[in-house]
């Protein structure tokens, strides 16, 4: 969005909190922020609101300005894109029930979204998932997309670059994009390198860098702490192109659960998920899930495909055991890669016969359902 001359009111950093217990220091500052959000907005007299993910913020601000155009008849329409994860909490679809209070148009990224919302009384399309979009670009070509993904990165390009041989075990380390989440895992996965080290003397890690200044700074700093002994590459505010050539110059990679799950998929490059919490959090999420796993491949395949090791389970000997078996046994790699190959062909089935028309990609089909929603107002 900065990339098409949006300009945003204030560090994004200050409303991505996630769990229970972490939320609690952030709320008079998110607070404060909502507030300017739907005077911003409320200023600005838009024809259209979309939101972004996100929930927690963006349902008290669509709600927030729905009262402030009650009594109105230029009231914008509200389209939020992702839908909340209903499907995976207990009483998840009673709460959809009531969003069509406040969203008129829900933009979904999973197949199975749409149906549902629409039964719950939510005008819903699904647009496909964000990264059939990278594949797509990364293409370079504006035709429907495949799920046999053409991109892989430029591995070679990648060692060359930065002076790693190719037969030397390079490990991709993913400790996430918020603050809070990569002060938790990255320690937690350096102790994983360091418990490697024996097993595989020329081991090499990268950490692709979130573009978001405090967890740079954080990295940097906790890298030159722990003085590894290993080579560790660090690629701040890492574009698409630099994520996707290491993660393919890669072996394997470790992962905080969430969206660069979906990215190393992309690549097909075998990975572990792990995740830790406050224990509230972690507590509250065991409760009310009704989910068997946590990252969205396993979800959609329904199978334990890429390993989770969560909460208690979530530590370095766990972690580093996993990474040796991935690194070395190539049927478990294997495995990885083909059920990647699944879950893009499963994303990309019904979008089939809309791709076929001029709308050619997730975000033209997403554009195309807002505008439509808009006419319909």
């Amino acid at each position: 969005m900065r990339n098409e001359g949006f300009r945003t009111l204030f560090p994004m950093e200050d409303i991505a909190v996630m769990g229970i217990w972490e939320l609690l220091p952030h709320l008079n500052k998110i607070r404060i922020r909502l507030k300017q959000t739907v005077e911003a907005a409320r200023l600005f007299q838009p024809h259209v609101v979309v939101t972004v993910d996100s929930k927690g913020f963006s349902f008290r601000f669509l709600k927030q300005l729905k009262a402030r155009y009650a009594w109105k008849d230029d009231s914008p329409v509200h389209v939020h894109y992702v839908t909340p994860s209903f499907w995976a909490w207990k009483g998840g679809e009673t709460r959809l029930k009531g969003l069509c209070e406040f969203i008129d148009h829900i933009l979904c990224i999973l197949p199975f979204e749409e149906e549902i919302c629409r039964l719950n009384g939510l005008s819903a399309t699904y647009v496909g998932h964000p990264l059939l979009e990278d594949d797509l670009n990364l293409d370079q070509e504006l035709t429907p997309f495949s799920h046999k993904r053409k991109f892989k990165g430029n591995g070679d390009d990648f060692l060359h670059k930065h002076g790693l041989l190719r037969g030397s075990p390079l490990i991709t380390l993913l400790p996430g994009s918020r603050l809070q989440e990569v002060t938790r895992m990255l320690p937690l996965f350096l102790r994983t390198v360091e418990q490697m080290k024996d097993a595989f003397p020329e081991l090499s890690i990268v950490i692709p860098v979130a573009p978001n200044y405090h967890v740079e700074t954080y990295i940097e700093k906790e890298i030159q702490q722990w003085s590894l002994s290993v080579l560790t590459i660090l690629i701040p505010g890492a574009s698409t192109y630099e994520k996707y050539d290491a993660f393919s110059a890669s072996n394997a990679a470790v992962c905080t659960s969430g969206s660069a799950v979906m990215e190393l998929q992309l690549v097909g490059l075998p990975c572990v998920i792990a995740y830790r919490a406050h224990l509230l959090t972690e507590w509250l999420i065991r409760l009310r899930t009704k989910l068997q796993f946590i990252s969205l491949p396993n979800i959609l395949l329904d199978s334990p495909i890429i390993p989770e090791y969560l909460f208690g389970e979530c530590t370095s000997n766990n972690l580093a055991s996993v990474l040796r078996k991935l690194i070395l046994d190539d049927s478990a790699r294997q495995q990885q890669i083909a059920s990647a190959e699944q879950l893009f062909d499963l994303l990309c089935r019904p979008l089939c016969g809309v791709m076929s028309s001029n709308c050619c990609c997730p975000s033209l089909i997403a554009a195309s359902a807002i505008l439509q929603a808009q006419r319909q107002q």
